[in-house]
């Protein structure tokens, strides 16, 4: 499913970099999870909140800022929620749509063997081009709106 809103342009990584301080596979995967929210909800820096469930430490935690350079979802707004866990759940919801990502555990693994500045750049890239499905459970719930 690569569709414009998919493709992390070369504009796109440098704002990412440029905030985040260095490139690293973990701020990919906050961009891609955060693009394809986009495309799904669509984009919307007030309305569409995120909620994210990781552990609070780099490398980890570096995908938060992958997800508010994607998204606009930002700490100073409130609309961006850290829950600390040991896994990577991202939950995105606009108006009555929730967007559940799990990384899956081969593509967690795989992150994990890295040790050199050189790995995590490389690692970047390979997650660059990795599609969302191969990196992320997904699922898309209408949520009931309360009467």
């Amino acid at each position: 499913m690569n569709g414009i809103y998919d493709e992390i342009t070369s504009a796109l990584l440098n704002e990412a970099v440029k905030f985040h301080g260095h490139l690293g596979p973990f701020l990919i995967l906050g961009l891609k999870a955060g693009l394809y929210a986009n495309r799904v909800l669509g984009k919307d820096y007030f309305r569409t909140k995120a909620i994210v469930e990781t552990r609070p430490s780099p490398p980890y935690s570096c995908l938060i800022d992958g997800i508010q350079v994607a998204t606009g979802c930002t700490m100073g707004k409130g609309n961006i929620m850290v829950r600390e866990g040991e896994s990577i759940l991202i939950i995105f919801i606009k108006d009555n749509k929730l967007l559940k990502m799990k990384l899956k555990d081969d593509a967690l693994k795989s992150l994990k063997e890295m040790s050199t500045k050189e790995d995590t750049e490389q690692k970047a890239f390979e997650t660059i081009n990795k599609s969302i499905n191969e990196l992320f459970d997904i699922s898309i719930e209408e949520q009931k709106m309360s009467e």
